[in-house]
């Protein structure tokens, strides 16, 4: 085929693509008025990820899984805004990583809130104000995010997805590396780049703040200081990157949850992680025998990490993930058990796992 031909093709392509997209919004917004009759959700994490799977299976390339799925979150993205208005308050200010996992989960046609912290973002869904919020709660270098972790004590918001982003660090400042006195980030930030820092910034004071986008803010305002920050807020921001890739993991990887009021139903045959807070006895073999009660089930466990209650001095959670559904019987037997044995046993939520 000549030139002319194949882009005339392309032309007609585009048009069945056109009028297909449009057909497909039509079908999900009857869909989404069907649902607000009857009182469901809007947003569905284990339908949306159903869907993906189903593409990725059905995909002979020459795009692959990644593409397929950046091209429908768009469109999915799109028919939701058709659907009904949607909120999403994420950490902010703009620009930060949990703003890109917010837009990496939920697309470009939703509308987002930034809140000046962790606990806004919360409060923010569990007024209504937002209808679903998005935080970050683990990074494969610095490890846990206190915050986040500790509003699940109180909060009776539940998890409903997760999104995972590969975060690389950049030091963003208007001078050279010899004139910096300050380096601000989040206390993850610093934490992902402490290897680098030590080596080529000893003398360098390193303070935390509210995100990585505010330090880029104390940047432009103080040639001294410097921000551990995203090339995306120091575009916003105006100012330059002195060294890219600072990070001290080329793997560094943030893990952010969505919190809504529902969580994610169950679909047979997907993979779910489910989360839960236990408080155990202060007794020999308390510990151990909380484990075994997954253990002898086959229920791996991704994630325990222990936190003081916050109610009484010494008393300590275990922040425990655990493979499945809250729905799939092991994971109910399990918890049925623990409730019989543990002081206290919160479900936080399910949600597809990767």
């Amino acid at each position: 085929m000549s030139l002319d031909d194949q882009r005339k093709r392309i032309d007609e392509l585009d048009e069945q693509i056109l009028n297909l997209l449009n057909e497909r919004v039509r079908c999900a917004a009857e869909i989404g008025r069907i649902k607000h009759q009857n009182g469901g959700e809007i947003y569905v994490a284990s339908r949306e990820e159903q869907v993906f799977r189903k593409l990725e299976a059905l995909n002979n390339g020459p795009l692959d899984g990644p593409a397929i799925r950046a091209i429908y979150r768009e469109v999915m993205s799109a028919a939701i805004a058709l659907e009904k208005p949607m909120l999403i308050a994420y950490l902010g200010p703009e620009a930060t990583f949990t703003h890109q996992a917010a837009i990496k989960k939920f697309g470009q046609s939703i509308d987002y809130l930034a809140t000046p912290s962790i606990t806004d973002v919360f409060h923010t869904v569990a007024k209504g104000e937002a209808d679903y919020g998005v935080i970050p709660i683990e990074n494969s270098t610095g490890g846990s995010v206190l915050d986040s972790m500790d509003m699940f004590f109180d909060s009776e918001l539940k998890i409903c997805a997760q999104i995972f982003l590969t975060i690389t660090q950049n030091l963003i400042s208007q001078s050279p590396i010899d004139k910096i006195r300050k380096v601000y980030s989040k206390d993850q930030g610093i934490l992902q780049c402490r290897d680098w820092l030590h080596v080529h910034m000893p003398k360098a004071s390193l303070h935390n703040c509210e995100s990585t986008t505010k330090a880029v803010q104390i940047a432009a305002e103080d040639p001294e200081c410097a921000a551990i920050a995203s090339s995306l807020a120091a575009d916003l921001y105006n100012v330059p990157v002195v060294e890219k890739n600072i990070q001290d993991r080329s793997d560094n990887t943030t893990r952010f949850l969505v919190i809504g009021k529902e969580s994610s139903g169950y679909i047979p045959s997907m993979k779910f992680k489910s989360s839960f807070l236990v408080s155990i006895k202060d007794e020999v073999g308390a510990l151990e025998n909380t484990l075994m009660v997954f253990a002898k089930r086959g229920l791996n466990l991704s994630k325990i990490e222990s936190r003081p209650s916050g109610k009484i001095a010494w008393e300590y959670c275990f922040f425990i993930d655990v493979n499945g559904h809250f729905e799939e019987e092991p994971v109910g037997e399990a918890v049925s058990e623990l409730k019989k044995m543990c002081p206290f046993v919160k479900w936080l939520g399910s949600y597809p796992d990767k």
